[in-house]
């Protein structure tokens, strides 16, 4: 159908042209001048390309490098140049200068590791930047009279910009066009009232239209506008702010703290007080150094990140902070706004019913001539649009942009018989009074899940503040909205994970309980009106709680939910796709934007779902608990490998008896008992929600299992050197220790593989498995200078073992008992 409008003016617009009553807008472009028009000035028609060139060769372009991820020198920078790679690094470089191969093996699993690490960053990298340019804002900019979609990066100074609702503004510029235009500028000045803009006006980056329309041009582009700093950060993908990330930190800064006094002590030890061999005490000083870092810890946390970025993108889900993944994940309360989130963008008029004896053939002209009133109409006005042609002979003399704050549009015609009339449309219970006999039979109609718009015929001037009051009813207009097929799958599976489904919607209350109450949602047939919601914080946490929908929400109102559930110690995510849900994005624990929504809430949101399906928000859960749960389990095997590591070093010192360990013998230990499984285990499925304190966490199980680790297997060697006499005997004795360390690492490795299935029981007995043939082949006995020397000792070193086993059992059990998940 082609658009049409007429408007009327009274004389030339002090910023704009005099637009002659009756001329035609580009039906392509309703925001550019009528092609057809008298006017006092030429119409803005933007830049010419020439003008544009000569822009571009002055360096006048929108250059701000916003980067969608790290780039590939930060990346090998952040995975080569750490502290602990330097330790190793020099450790290694000593080994390799005093030591056989055998016992510089670590230096080339540290290699390899970090390349891997490497190599997914940048699998990574390549899918966020891909995606990061399919969701990239595309500013409408008008050149040569005609309007295009180019990239923010393409925007030159001097370009006039258009803008409509919850358009973003991209950079600086002054307002050369406005229709009713009201801007947010909240996410830069705290102000959370929209500002009415007019021609001259200033309007800054990072602000975003609520209603109405216009033009701007240009005035500061790339570094010299207001919000590109903002703009840069808000756009990269970053580890900060992770309590995973934070508390693995944590743990590093400890053991550095542990490291310095224990390795000088073993040194001195090792070298000074033991008259031994040189090469052979500086091999077992550096392998009671090694195990004492956590080296792989860092690297299969991003591995693991890097990975679900990878999963999430294959599934078109746009992680803009790559900590969404772990914040979702510890989610306890999903908002949901119902248009575009439970419901698909469209509806259909299925219903038109005139009030009081309203011609309805009038009602439809209004109806036609209210539809081409708005050059960018919602979702409500375009079905009205597609079911009422405009009349021809009317004219829009003044406009009201519909607002998510008052609820309702309105407009002012001269309807070409001599007569004007001005007309409001929107929430019935907003425009008419309460106990109008016209609610009830709205109630009923919203309590089959449809929507309602009412037709009202104001009585006083448009731009008058209480333009409502008064209203006449003329008409209902009854639409339907179409249910996403894949949200009743999508609230079932948050109820079976233990995430509470809010339902938060500016529509009416009964409607939405209606439509939530079609998708199965627990509590749909208690739905409450927001508007008598208690203001005082704790007493809106408690209705929240106690309710699962609430209709009729102002903007301001769902950032005040949001908080009110935050106050109650709950982790809220927020789910919406217009400017009305901005504030509670940017305010929520998590933002999750649809793809399709406004460019204001894809610049605030975590996360963007491109594809616009609500189904794929359980993946992003998933994907999270599975990272956070499954790193949890393995920072538990390296931390109990450092602990056991100090402690055994502190023993040896106390002692005064050789370091029991070659590199060699604990990089073998740390692959099959650490590095193997842990790999395998951080990619395993995990549906455990995220819990809190991971660094106490962690600690708890680590150093009783650590402890137990050490303890046994300096007894063994001990038992070992009492044992054993002559040549060889080191050897054996270290062998004898080796055998009790794999033994109680393998049970601790055992506890954390639980619950048991087919392929982590697969993965224990083949790491079990693998030691076993390293036992038993002669040339691997040589390689890493195993070998078991008679059956008492062998026997006894298993036994022990086994007590520790015991004692692991009891001391995972205890914790588990005293600190309950």
């Amino acid at each position: 159908m082609t658009q049409r409008a007429r408007i009327e003016t009274n004389g030339p617009e002090p910023d704009g042209p005099h637009i002659d009553a009756g001329a035609e807008l580009d039906p392509v472009h309703p925001m550019k001048p009528p092609k057809s028009l008298i006017a006092t000035r030429p119409p803005a028609t933007g830049l010419t390309a020439a003008e544009v060139a000569e822009a571009i060769a002055r360096g006048e372009v929108n250059d701000v490098p916003v980067r969608s991820s790290r780039s590939t020198a930060d990346i090998v920078r952040a995975n080569v140049f750490t502290r602990f790679n330097a330790i190793i690094g020099v450790l290694w470089v000593i080994m390799l200068f005093v030591a056989p191969i055998q016992d510089s093996l670590f230096g080339f699993v540290i290699i390899a590791n970090t390349g891997i690490g490497i190599i997914q960053e940048l699998r990574a990298k390549k899918t966020l930047d891909g995606l990061a340019v399919i969701g990239e804002a595309k500013p409408s900019v008008r050149r040569d009279g005609a309007s295009a979609e180019i990239s923010t990066s393409e925007i030159v100074l001097g370009d006039l910009v258009e803008l409509g609702p919850g358009d973003k503004v991209v950079v600086d510029g002054e307002v050369a066009e406005a229709q009713s235009l009201e801007i947010d500028e909240s996410l830069l000045t705290g102000e959370a009232d929209p500002v009415l803009k007019q021609p001259g006006d200033e309007v800054m980056s990072g602000s975003f239209v609520v209603a109405g329309g216009g033009a701007f041009t240009a005035t500061k582009v790339g570094r010299e506008a207001y919000a590109a700093q903002l703009a840069e950060e808000a756009s990269r993908f970053t580890l900060v702010h992770s309590e995973l990330r934070s508390g693995i930190s944590t743990i590093l800064k400890y053991v550095t703290w542990m490291m310095i006094p224990t390795a000088t002590g073993l040194i001195i030890s090792q070298l000074v007080v033991k008259d031994n061999n040189f090469k052979d005490s500086v091999a077992r000083t550096v392998g009671g150094i090694v195990p004492m870092i956590p080296e792989g810890l860092v690297l299969l946390t991003s591995v693991a990140f890097a990975i679900g970025v990878i999963r999430l993108g294959r599934k078109q889900c746009l992680v803009q902070e790559l900590p969404a993944i772990e914040g979702l994940a510890r989610v306890d309360v999903v908002c949901l706004d119902k248009t575009g989130t439970l419901t698909e963008g469209g509806m259909d008029v299925t219903e038109l019913r005139p009030l009081d004896g309203a011609d309805e053939p009038y009602v439809r002209k209004v109806l036609g001539a209210m539809g081409e009133s708005d050059p960018r109409p919602n979702a409500s006005l375009q079905a009205i649009i597609n079911s009422y042609p405009d009349s021809e002979d009317w004219r829009c003399t003044q406009s009201l942009p519909f607002s998510s704050a008052r609820k309702y549009s309105g407009a002012a015609f001269s309807e070409g018989n001599g007569n004007s009339s001005t007309w409001l449309l929107g929430a019935p219970d907003v425009l008419l009074p309460a106990g109008d006999k016209a609610l009830a039979e709205i109630e009923q109609l919203n309590e089959q899940g449809l929507r309602v718009l009412l037709l009202a015929r104001a009585a006083g001037e448009l731009d008058a503040p209480a333009v409502a009051a008064g209203a006449t009813p003329t008409a209902l207009v009854v639409l339907e909205q179409r249910l996403r097929p894949d949200a009743s799958d999508t609230l079932r599976y948050f109820a079976d994970q233990d995430v509470t489904a809010k339902v938060i919607s500016g529509d009416n209350a009964v409607s939405v309980g209606a439509v939530a109450g079609k998708l199965g949602l627990p509590g749909a047939e208690n739905t409450v009106d927001a508007r008598r919601l208690p203001s005082e914080r704790a007493e809106m946490a408690a209705e929240l709680d106690s309710h699962a929908v609430f209709g009729r929400v102002s903007p301001q109102q769902k950032r005040d939910m949001v908080g009110a559930l935050q106050s109650n110690g709950h982790t809220v995510a927020m789910t919406g796709d217009g400017v009305n849900d901005v504030l509670a994005l940017k305010d929520a624990d998590i933002g999750v934007s649809m793809g399709s929504g406004s460019e204001a809430t894809k610049a605030v949101a975590q996360i963007v779902l491109l594809n616009n399906s609500f189904a794929t928000l359980p993946s992003v859960v998933a994907e999270g608990r599975r990272v956070i749960g499954n790193i949890t389990r393995v920072a538990t095997l390296f931390l109990t490998k450092t602990v056991y590591s100090v402690l055994l070093a502190i023993l040896v010192v106390c002692w005064q008896v050789e370091y029991p360990f070659l590199p060699r013998h604990l990089t073998l230990l740390s692959t099959l008992t650490i590095g193997v499984p842990a790999f395998f285990l951080a990619l395993a499925p995990n549906k455990e929600r995220a819990k809190p304190h991971f660094v106490r966490r962690v600690m708890r199980y680590a150093i009783p299992s650590g402890t137990i680790a050490a303890v046994t297997t300096f007894c063994t060697y001990l038992l070992a050197r009492s044992h054993y006499a002559g040549p060889g005997a080191l050897e054996a004795e270290t062998s004898a220790a080796t055998l009790t360390l794999f033994l109680v690492s393998m049970w601790v490795l055992a506890i954390i593989a639980r619950p048991y299935t087919w392929w982590r029981i697969a993965l224990v007995a083949t790491m079990g498995g693998c030691f076993l043939i390293v036992l038993v082949v002669p040339w691997l006995q040589h390689f890493f200078a195993l070998k078991l020397v008679g059956m008492t000792m062998p026997w006894a070193a298993a036994a022990i073992a086994a007590v520790g086993a015991v004692l692991l059992e009891l001391a995972w059990r205890f914790v588990g008992k005293k600190y309950p998940a």
